[in-house]
């Protein structure tokens, strides 16, 4: 089961491959002509609220649709599956999404959608009686996370660089890809050594104890936004409009999310979740307490692109000038940035 450097930078190449493979990708959703399309297709995330789905409850999305196609377990998957057009966005690790651009996908970043502060945060736990107590005491331990080259690894890159491990010492770790909602048990059963947790499944698992973390991405990089969602080229082209609601709304969004008191969040999520009928299990968003994102109303500076371009030029995983954080993404569509003079819109 151990993965090594070469495997991971091989899962980063494929999904370099998948977007040269559709750079010329269509949008199907789109509507042809002058007509803009009011449905937009999407994945979700099972047992739980995405920031869209919000959004529609809240009546933010005006006369816009959201469709729901399935759910996803990874942020690389969503957004290849907006770059080749079977959904109308996607979201993602901002590494991942620096990947995918990398690699000549037609796609930009209009929104941050999660982040990291001191509620919403992913940590790496260990068992209570594990004797794993450093980032040196990861070599030959394997690291459960939901995708591989993407959030989950960088901040175990991150941490172990910070212990002054070797970049052969660093490979020797082996992050494995465990679904989100078995990864707490995975570790419980001591199939894997460190679980990477966050949100609802992260506090659940504290609640039932017997674990405890060996750090936290809050306590390496401070508040942070950490993931947008992205949108191609050619939808932006073909509906600016529709853009412009969807990710207004999503902004609006999170400053409901914000403002609002914890307990009608956590009220307004149950019922959207009840009435999707989708038989999910509602008990996990009790523990819900924020989305984390940094800016106000998902504005997008360079500084949260550059940090992970700078990563993967100095993996190899790209080259060092490849791509430029101001080409990845835009706040054009976001109607919320007149009130913010913290974010600059890119190109």
């Amino acid at each position: 089961m151990a993965t090594t450097a070469s495997t991971r930078r091989q899962f980063l190449s494929l999904l370099g491959l998948s977007a040269v493979a559709v750079s010329c990708g269509t949008t199907a959703g789109a509507a042809s002509g002058k007509g803009q399309t009011k449905t937009l297709r999407y994945q979700g995330w099972a047992g739980q609220v995405t920031l869209p789905e919000l959004a529609e409850d809240l009546g933010y999305l005006e006369d816009v649709k959201l469709k729901w196609v399935g759910n996803t377990i990874s942020g690389p998957q969503d957004i290849q599956s907006a770059a080749t057009g079977q959904v109308d966005f996607g979201g993602a690790f901002n590494g991942a999404v620096v990947k995918l651009a990398a690699n000549n996908a037609p796609i930009k970043a209009v929104i941050s959608y999660y982040g990291s502060d001191k509620y919403a945060y992913n940590g790496f736990y260990v068992l209570k009686d594990s004797p794993i107590r450093s980032a040196r005491d990861l070599i030959g331990k394997k690291v459960g996370m939901n995708t591989l080259g993407a959030h989950s690894e960088a901040m175990l890159d991150i941490y172990l660089q910070r212990g002054g491990l070797s970049r052969a010492e660093i490979a020797k770790a082996e992050p494995l890809v465990v679904p989100p909602v078995n990864t707490e048990q995975t570790l419980r059963q001591k199939q894997i050594d460190v679980a990477v947790l966050g949100g609802i499944l992260r506090d659940k698992a504290l609640a039932a104890g017997g674990i405890r973390p060996l750090f936290t991405d809050y306590e390496l990089l401070g508040a942070f936004s950490a993931g947008t969602y992205v949108m191609t080229d050619r939808f932006l082209k073909q509906n600016p409009d529709t853009a412009r609601i969807f990710v207004t709304a999503v902004g609006r969004a999170i400053e409901w999310s914000r403002s609002t008191p914890r307990e009608e969040v956590v009220a307004r999520m149950t019922d959207i979740v009840k009435k999707r009928g989708r038989n999910e299990d509602t008990a996990p968003l009790r523990y819900w307490r924020s989305y984390g994102v940094a800016e106000k109303a998902g504005l997008i500076t360079g500084k949260e692109f550059q940090l992970w371009i700078d990563w993967l030029a100095d993996r190899g995983d790209i080259k060092k000038g490849q791509v430029t954080s101001s080409d990845l993404y835009t706040n054009a569509f976001n109607g919320n940035q007149k009130s913010s003079s913290t974010a600059k819109s890119g190109s």
